[in-house]
Parts: structure tokens; sequence; C-alpha cells
């Protein structure tokens, strides 16, 4: 096996052991990047300074310095969260030469580490989107065939971890976005309880569903990375105070007597017959791992999506006023006046994807449909939070699919915005009660494309939801038997 073919926790071993070097692993990664770039297009930026970082750790490495055990492994950053010296830029023209003067407080924790950022991820602009579409730069393509979407907005971390672009990166999650893109490619992708991980230095999309996580070839690496990135931060009001915990301990391989609810509503209309047979394949198998599994109803489910997408846009449209060409962002030439300017700015700078949402997001906000909208989806967000929290007095994860369907064609739905939406039905409702939830994958439909699993755990339980998850993969073992067409030398 190659070294970029291996996880996070592998070459860690390996660097440690002095069994490769940190510039082999660079290099290694480096050449995947120059070989399968050009057909992917994870990446907005590559870092010019990959193998200097990688030789200095080899040379305090070899100096008997005491370093990390991640020190010397790539990372891939969204191009949503900053990155000090390094482009930032949502994947938009409106940011598309901004260079943040400071590092998100995710990505101070990373360099700590001596980790190396081998670049900023594409995605879907400003994270809006569920295919990675919507980049003003370029569209990412599925490593497992080509002319299918990596999902979104995450899709080019989610891709370059698939196609051994980089080991593991680092994704954000407003509605599904970690999780769906790893489900369409075919690797593990974990959204932390809200408050968990800090977001400040994360572009707001909606202040009150955004979270930062993992997405990595497995659960053992979800779980290291979200040791690094969790914890408490001043600079986030939102960030919460718990006791810090060592997320690699839960993973024992063990499930008896975990219970298991299963909500009906998300194995009914709309859901594709193959998900839905390989999701049945996989409640049996953990029935066989001594979990005990139980159907049961959510119906409050049902109105999550319509809730989610009044409350994001609402929030898109707050978060992205800043953005006016005079404050932050793109500014037109084309003006003779301030209204002209604001106008001009926002119109050439925006991509329709984003517009459609502060059009929207403006909309129900505005004077006489606040109370109709906004309020009533407020309402309808403590409904959902309660019955979770009622499902959680009775299981200990919840099992869903990921999405409806696997991966989809590129051009398919970037037409149909209301289809492109419905994909996102089986994760909003996660982010509306703050939950944790990870997605792995579980098997592959008839055409070889990833079908991805989704465990929903109660807040700041996740060792629940990766133990499960972890628990499972052993005994399917996916990595090993399913790779994506898109193969060295391609």
């Amino acid at each position: 096996m190659k070294l970029f073919e291996k996880n996070a926790a592998e070459l860690s071993e390996m660097l440690q052991k002095k069994e490769c070097s940190a510039a082999e692993l660079t290099k290694d990664v480096l050449s995947q990047i120059e070989m399968k770039e050009s057909s992917v297009g994870a990446y907005v930026t590559c870092c010019q300074d990959c193998l200097e970082q990688a030789e200095k750790i080899d040379n305090a490495r070899a100096a008997g310095e005491e370093l990390h055990p991640l020190a010397g492994i790539p990372l891939g950053i969204k191009d949503n969260i900053s990155t000090k010296g390094i482009r930032t830029t949502c994947s938009s023209r409106m940011l598309e030469n901004y260079v943040p003067p400071f590092d998100a407080t995710v990505v101070q924790a990373v360099r700590k580490t001596g980790m190396i950022i081998t670049g900023k991820m594409n995605m879907d602009e400003f994270a809006m989107g569920g295919s990675t579409e919507y980049s003003y730069f370029k569209k990412t393509r599925n490593p497992w065939e080509l002319n299918k979407v990596p999902g979104g907005s995450s899709g080019g971390s989610a891709a370059a971890v698939a196609a051994n672009m980089v080991p593991w990166a680092l994704g954000s999650d407003t509605g599904g976005s970690i999780r769906q893109p790893a489900s369409f490619c075919g690797v593990v992708g974990l959204k932390p309880t809200y408050g968990l991980v800090s977001r400040f230095g994360l572009v707001a999309f909606a202040s009150s569903l955004d979270q930062i996580g993992p997405i990595t070839k497995d659960v053992k690496d979800a779980a290291i990375l979200l040791n690094v990135i969790a914890g408490h931060d001043e600079k986030d009001s939102t960030s919460e105070n718990i006791n810090s915990k060592d997320y690699t301990q839960c993973l024992q391989n063990n499930v008896k007597g975990l219970k298991i609810g299963v909500p009906k509503e998300y194995f009914e209309e709309g859901i594709n017959q193959e998900v839905k047979e390989k999701l049945q394949e996989t409640i049996k198998k953990y029935k066989e791992l001594g979990a005990e599994i139980e159907e049961f109803s959510l119906d409050i489910a049902d109105y999550a999506l319509a809730t989610y997408y009044i409350i994001a846009c609402a929030e898109a449209s707050s978060n992205l006023g800043r953005f006016d060409g005079i404050r932050y962002g793109y500014r037109t030439k084309n003006y003779s006046n301030l209204k002209e300017l604001y106008r001009n700015s926002r119109s050439e700078a925006f991509g329709s994807e984003v517009k459609r949402r502060i059009i929207l997001g403006t909309y129900v906000l505005s004077s006489g449909y606040y109370d109709a909208y906004y309020k009533k989806a407020q309402q309808v967000r403590t409904l959902v939070q309660k019955e979770f929290d009622e499902a959680f007095k009775k299981y200990d994860v919840l099992l869903t699919p990921t999405s409806p369907t696997v991966a989809f064609k590129i051009g398919e739905r970037s037409n149909n915005p209301l289809e492109m939406y419905l994909a996102d039905i089986c994760t909003v409702p996660v982010n509306i009660a703050g939950l944790p939830a990870i997605s792995i994958p579980i098997a592959v439909d008839s055409n070889g494309m990833p079908i991805g699993m989704q465990l929903i755990g109660n807040r700041f339980e996740e060792e629940k939801i990766l133990n499960a998850a972890y628990t499972l993969e052993q005994e399917i073992k996916f990595r090993e038997k399913h790779k994506p067409t898109l193969q060295e030398g391609e």
C-alpha cells in the first residue's frame, strides 16, 4: 500500500517510528494532487510551502525534539475556514483575492500539532449548495465516477480524501454539508454537536446551524481529528465549555446492548430502493452484533426541511449583508452612485444560488412576513428539538440514510433548486436540533456508487455514534472491498 493510500492513524505511527519521513509523505500526496486535480477539481488553492514545512518537521524529529503524534501529516481545509496568509475565497468571486490576516481557531489547533496544510478545498459558494457545482472557480467531480457530483458543500474536501489527494480534511456542515458529500464519495464525515468546535474564523452562512468537522478515510481518523479541533473558545460566544474527552478511547468495537432507534419516516417515499435495502442489511448486521433495534416515529421531521430553509436563508441574508462593495469583498467598477455600487457589486460577485437564498431570506425577515415565516420556523425548531429529546430518552443513537440517493450526474439537478434541496431531507433535522451525527459508507449500489448510513447522537455524546460507527466499520470493511474508479495513474 502506497503512503497516500494509508489513513492518518497509520501514517502517524510510521512517522513516529521513522518508517517514512514527512517529506516523503508530502511528496507522495503532492504527486496525487498533480496527477488527479485536473480530473477531480478538489482544490481552489494549493500551498506552495508544503515540502518546506515537511522538511522542518523531519529536521526537528531528527534532532530529537518532542513532536505531536500528528506532526508531518497533510491536511486539507475547506475554503470558508480562515487561514492566515493563505487565500480564503468561499469559492466566490466576492472574496476571490481575500487573504486573511488571522487563523480560525481550528486552524490554530491544527498548526500547533505540526500538521501540514496542503491547500484550500473547493466548495459550493459560501457553502450554499449540495453538489459543489456552485463554485465560482470550478466544478468538483466525484472520484468514483467523474460525471457525478461529489456532494456539497464540502465536496472538495470529500473528493480529495476519496481520491487520496490528502489523508483527511476539514469541512463545515450547515444542513448536511459534511455528511452528504462523505456519503457520495464513500468516506467518513462527522458533524459535531453545535458548540463543541469553535466557529471563530468560519465565514458564516447560517450562524445558528454552522459547524466545522472532519472528513476522513475511517472512523478512527475522525475521532483523532475531533480530539484536535474540539474545545471551548472564548472568541466564539456559542462555544460550550465542557470537559475535554479523548474520542479515540470510545472505539470499543462492541455494540452489545446499544439501543438503536430507526425513525420510519426516513425510510418512506423519496428514499431510493437500493439505499433502503442496504440500510436494512446494515440494521440486520447491528442485530447480529448484539444491538437492540426498534422502529419508531419521528413525525416532526417532516417539517424540518421547510424549517431549515427559512432559518438558513434568513441568517444567510443577514450574514452576507456585509459584502456590499464598501466594507468587504469585490467592488464593481461600473457605478455612478451609491445605490448602483451596492447593486452592481453584489450582482456581479454573487452566484445564482447565493442570490436565490439572499432573496428568500430577506423576504421571510421583511415586515409583514417575519411572524408568518421566520418566527413560525423558530417555533417549529423548538418542537424538532423536543422530539429528538424524547427519542434519546429511549435510544442511545438513531439510524437513518445519509442521503435519499447516491451521487447524481453533474448538471442533473442544478436547474431544479427544489429537487436539489430535497437531497438534504435526511441531514437537516440534525442541524436544527444542534445534534452530532456521522456518515459512514456501508455498501455500493448496482452501479458501484457508495451508499452512506447516518448515525445521530444526543448532544455532546459523540462517543456513542463514533463507537457504533467504528464497530460496524470493522465488521463490513468497506475500504478493503470498494475503491473509487479514479485509481493511481488516471
